[in-house]
């Protein structure tokens, strides 16, 4: 195992990695802005480095200043979270390449993974099912022409990038070209799909050794987004029977596989809700913001599982050694302002009181006297539940929030009381516009 960690993110999953490593008896590192000097990762870890002004590009995204604030500290690896550069390849490399662990896959497969149109050939080679695509689209010409060959409703996505970024949905010619002229295709690439309108989005967590091994640990249910964002996960997905749990694991299995995937990654789909088909999307090669309520129904630290497997650890559970137990749940509560279109909303918290007792997790990179920043995402914290069922994880979700208390700044906990509280969303009935149809008119 690592004498010494660098963490080359901030907030809650900073604060994660710095929980795991003081488990495992490595020494963290934290790196910071200047805005940044009081955060609570700073706080918790055993040595901070400054690594820039606020403007990310100058600090969380500054590779070589990362890489130089590891050699200054002797660190023996760096842990890249998610966001900033943990899905940029050439950050992997040259972390390798200057002689420290890199905690994630190798760069050729972040390469490989984040090129979308890459990864569609490498999965359809697989045998992985795929909606209807394209090849890169050029001009707003030719993307009309591919829409009619396809049928509308499509989708386009740029071939690099994630979370959910600069996607556009159009049900027809007028709303394409529109969508084309919001990017820039001379320097962005970007391909289209058939769209799925009554889909479901299932993440399937897969956990790979350097040696082979892999097993999958279920699915997630994270149809609830906003602007493709996601906002409210659950495990395990309530539309899946065992048989298609064993489908859609298995798929994931294949397409990791087709790309030498090693550590901790993610497997997207898309799910027909009428035809119950599976569709890839992508793979996510990082650890996800969601990861806690895979840990909560399976009992296994994903966290301490990327770190063992970066120090060369093998795997030492097999698939037929997972089991699933209860229902978790997880709410993202951002620093925004619902009844104002969700605008950021950054300032100190004055007053911070997190929700405790059985079945409850909170995830935070905050407490009182903390400044939310301008500069960065607005997630402040997660809360994670677990119940024996869906509808007791709903309850203990419903009374933790209740208990969760911050001032100073708007959140988004009594957006996610309504949520709660829909009817539909209660059934199980959800997609992914359950959103925009049930909650924002």
């Amino acid at each position: 195992m690592f004498k010494r960690l660098l963490i080359a993110n901030r907030g809650e999953i900073a604060v994660r990695i710095i929980r795991a490593c003081q488990e495992l008896g490595v020494e963290t590192v934290a790196v910071y802005s200047d805005v940044d000097a009081d955060a609570l990762h700073v706080q918790l870890a055993d040595c901070a480095y400054l690594i820039g002004p606020a403007d990310a590009s100058q600090s969380y995204l500054n590779i070589d200043a990362i890489i130089a604030a590891a050699k200054a500290t002797h660190a023996d690896a760096i842990h890249p979270g998610y966001g900033f550069l943990s899905e940029n390849a050439d950050f992997a490399e040259k972390v390798t390449n200057s002689g420290l662990v890199f905690v994630g896959p190798r760069a050729e497969t972040i390469r490989k993974v984040g090129n979308k149109d890459a990864a569609r050939e490498a999965m359809t080679q697989a045998g992985l099912p795929m909606a209807t695509g394209s090849d890169p689209v050029r001009n707003a010409t030719e993307a009309c022409r591919i829409a009619d060959e396809i049928g509308y409703p499509v989708i386009m996505k740029p071939v690099s990038g994630g979370g959910g970024k600069s996607i556009y949905v159009a049900n027809n010619t007028t709303e394409l070209i529109s969508a084309v002229n919001k990017v820039d295709l001379t320097t962005s690439i970007f391909y289209l799909e058939k769209y799925i309108a009554d889909a479901r989005h299932i993440e399937v967590q897969i956990v790979a050794d350097n040696y082979g091994h892999i097993i999958h640990l279920g699915e997630r249910e994270c149809s609830l987004q906003r602007r493709n964002q996601k906002i409210l996960e659950e495990a395990p997905s309530s539309a899946l029977s065992a048989e298609m749990r064993q489908k859609v694991g298995s798929l994931a299995i294949r397409a990791a596989k087709s790309v030498h995937y090693t550590n901790v990654g993610t497997v997207e789909f898309l799910m027909d809700k009428n035809s119950g088909d599976f569709y890839f999307m992508e793979i996510n090669p990082r650890i996800q913001v969601e990861h806690a309520i895979t840990e909560a129904i399976t009992g296994i630290d994903l966290v301490r599982k990327q770190l063992r497997i970066a120090a060369g650890e093998p795997l030492n559970v097999k698939q037929e050694d997972v089991t699933f137990t209860g229902h978790a749940i997880e709410c993202r509560i951002n620093a925004e302002d619902p009844a104002q279109n969700f605008l950021p909303s950054p300032g100190q918290i004055t007053f911070y009181h997190q929700p405790g007792g059985p079945k409850v997790r909170v995830d935070s990179g905050v407490c009182a006297g903390s400044v939310v920043q301008p500069y960065y995402d607005s997630l402040i914290a997660k809360v994670i539940v677990r119940g024996r069922s869906r509808g007791e994880a709903i309850k203990v979700m419903q009374r933790a929030l209740g208990e969760f208390r911050i001032s100073g700044i708007k959140t988004t906990i009594d957006f996610h009381l309504e949520v709660l509280k829909d009817p539909y969303f209660c059934s199980g009935d959800i997609d992914t516009q359950f959103i925009y149809k049930r909650m924002i008119s």
